[in-house]
C-alpha cells in the first residue's frame, strides 16, 4: 500500500520500528502534530504538518498525537487523531478518522484525539523514559506534566511513572539525515519542478518587470506540478540581491539589472533549494561576470570535496579560499590570502556558510559537528552548495563598478557511495550558459 505522499506505508513502518528499537522496550514515545495557525480571524495560514510526524507516518491533519510503546502486546504504534464528522468535513474536506489510521495508514491501533487524556497516562505508567520534542509546543509541554503527574499521584498504589525524560530530536535528526531511495526520488522531483520554475523566471525576465511578476512565474510552476514554495521564494533585483534574505519583492528591475532568485519547491514534503544569479537584459558586464564566474570557482571547489569520508566543512573552507583569492585579485580585498581568511576578512563581501542539509525541511535537521569536530560526509547525506559575494551598494572602498552587485548559485547535492550527485544538474549556471539559455 502507497499513501499520497509517494512513500509506502511499510515505509514509515520501518522508520517507526527503527526508531522503537534505538530507544528500547521501557520507553514511550509521544509526538504531536503540528498546531493550526490563525492568519486573522477565522483564517487559518495553510497547514504543514510538523516533519517528525510526517517522517513517522505521512498523516496530514492536525490535532493528531503519535505514541508509539515498543513492546507492547496490543500494538506498538498507536495514532490519536479526530474522528470523521459529515458536518465538519463538508467545511474542511475529508478525514481519516481512527479507522483510516489504521487502514491507509498502517497504525497498530488508533483512537479519537478527545480519549487523549484518557487513554495516555495509562500507557506511560510502567515506562521509564519518555521521548518527547520538549518547549517546541509548550501547550502541549504542559498537558504532558499534567499526565506524568497523574501517574506519580498513584504512586502510592503500585503506579510506576518515567522518571526520565529525553530528548527526541537527536535520534530522528540522525535518522532523517540519511535520505532513503523512496526519499530521493522525491526530493528529484522537487529540483526537477524547482528548476523549471528557475527557467519560465529566466524566460520572463526584461527590464521594467516587477520582482514579484518574476516570483509568480516560479510559484505558478510550483502550483502546476502540485508542488508548492518550500520557503518564502526570495527575487532580489540589483542591490537587492545584496540582502540575503529578502523578502519584499515589490522592485522593478531595470535594464543591466542582475535578478537573484532563491526558490524551491516543496513536493510531497521534501524540499528543493536553487539559487542562480542572471542579467534581466540578458548580458552580464565584465563587473557581473567577473564576480558570477568567480561565485561559480568557489562552487566547483566545494563540490570536488563532496564525497564520503570528507569533513563537512572542508566544502565551505574551499570555497572561502576561491573568493578569497578572487577578491584579492580583482582589488576588492588587499593584503594576504593567508590573513585575510584567517582574520575573516572576506565576510565583507560572504556573510554566511555555503550550505546546510536538505530534506523535510528546507534547512534540514542532523548535526554539523560530533564531539566538537566537522563530521564526515556520508552516502544518503544531502545537502546545499551556495557559495555568494554580496557587495553592498554603499561600499565605498571598493570602484563604483563592483557596488551593489549580489550574486548566488545554490545546487542541491547528495552523497553517493564514490562521490556525489547534483540533483538540479541541467539547469544553466554558468555565465555563459545562463546567457544562451536568455538568448
Amino acid at each position: 500500500m502507497r499513501a499520497a505522499t509517494g512513500i509506502p506505508a511499510q515505509g514509515y513502518a520501518r522508520r517507526r520500528r527503527q526508531l522503537m528499537r534505538m530507544v528500547g522496550e521501557d520507553a514511550i514515545l509521544v509526538l504531536p502534530a503540528a498546531p493550526e495557525r490563525i492568519r486573522s480571524r477565522d483564517t487559518h495560514y495553510p497547514y504543514r504538518q510538523d516533519s517528525d510526524l510526517w517522517y513517522l507516518t505521512g498523516f496530514p491533519e492536525p490535532e493528531a498525537v503519535l505514541v508509539l510503546v515498543p513492546g507492547r502486546r496490543h500494538g506498538e504504534a498507536l495514532l490519536f487523531c479526530r474522528e470523521r464528522d459529515p458536518e465538519r468535513e463538508g467545511w474542511d474536506g475529508p478525514r481519516a478518522g481512527p479507522e483510516g489510521a489504521v487502514e491507509a495508514f498502517g497504525m497498530d491501533d488508533a483512537y479519537p484525539i478527545d480519549d487523549l487524556d484518557e487513554i495516555l497516562p495509562g500507557l506511560l505508567e510502567g515506562r521509564t523514559r519518555v521521548y518527547y520534542h520538549f518547549g517546541r509546543d509548550t501547550e502541549f509541554d504542559l498537558k504532558l506534566i499534567g499526565w506524568l503527574n497523574r501517574v506519580r499521584s498513584q504512586v502510592r498504589h503500585g503506579a510506576q511513572p518515567p522518571h526520565e525524560f529525553l530528548e527526541l530530536g537527536h535520534l530522528l535528526d540522525e535518522m532523517r539525515l540519511f535520505k532513503s531511495r523512496d526519499e530521493l526520488k522525491l526530493m528529484r522531483r522537487a529540483a526537477g519542478i524547482s528548476m523549471e520554475a528557475h527557467e519560465a523566471a529566466m524566460r520572463a525576465a526584461r527590464p521594467g518587470v516587477h520582482e514579484y511578476e518574476l516570483q509568480a512565474e516560479i510559484e505558478r510552476v510550483f502550483r502546476a506540478a502540485d508542488a508548492e514554495p518550500a520557503y518564502s521564494s526570495i527575487v532580489g533585483a540589483g542591490a537587492n540581491a545584496c540582502i540575503l534574505h529578502y523578502r519584499a519583492n515589490r522592485a522593478q528591475a531595470r535594464a543591466g539589472d542582475l535578478v537573484l532568485v532563491d526558490a524551491g519547491a516543496e513536493y510531497r514534503g521534501y524540499a528543493a533549494d536553487i539559487t542562480r544569479t542572471f542579467p534581466v537584459s540578458g548580458r552580464f558586464t565584465p563587473e557581473q561576470r567577473a564576480l558570477h564566474d568567480l561565485v561559480g570557482a568557489a562552487q566547483a571547489a566545494a563540490l570536488a570535496q563532496a564525497r564520503p569520508g570528507v569533513a563537512y566543512e572542508a566544502g565551505h573552507n574551499a570555497a572561502v579560499d576561491t573568493l578569497t583569492e578572487g577578491l584579492l585579485r580583482l582589488g576588492l580585498l588587499k593584503g594576504k590570502l593567508e590573513k585575510q581568511v584567517a582574520d575573516g576578512g572576506y565576510k565583507r563581501y560572504y556573510r554566511h556558510k555555503t550550505g546546510h542539509w536538505l530534506g523535510l525541511d528546507v534547512h534540514d535537521v542532523g548535526d554539523y559537528r560530533i564531539d566538537g569536530e566537522s563530521r564526515l560526509l556520508e552516502p544518503g547525506m544531502v545537502f546545499t552548495i551556495e557559495p555568494g559575494l554580496y557587495v553592498p551598494p554603499d561600499d565605498t572602498t571598493v570602484a563604483a563598478k563592483w557596488r551593489g552587485i549580489g550574486i548566488r548559485t545554490e545546487d542541491d547535492v547528495v552523497i553517493t557511495k564514490d562521490g556525489h550527485d547534483v540533483l538540479t544538474e541541467g539547469l544553466a549556471r554558468s555565465a555563459d550558459e545562463i546567457e544562451t539559455f536568455m538568448a
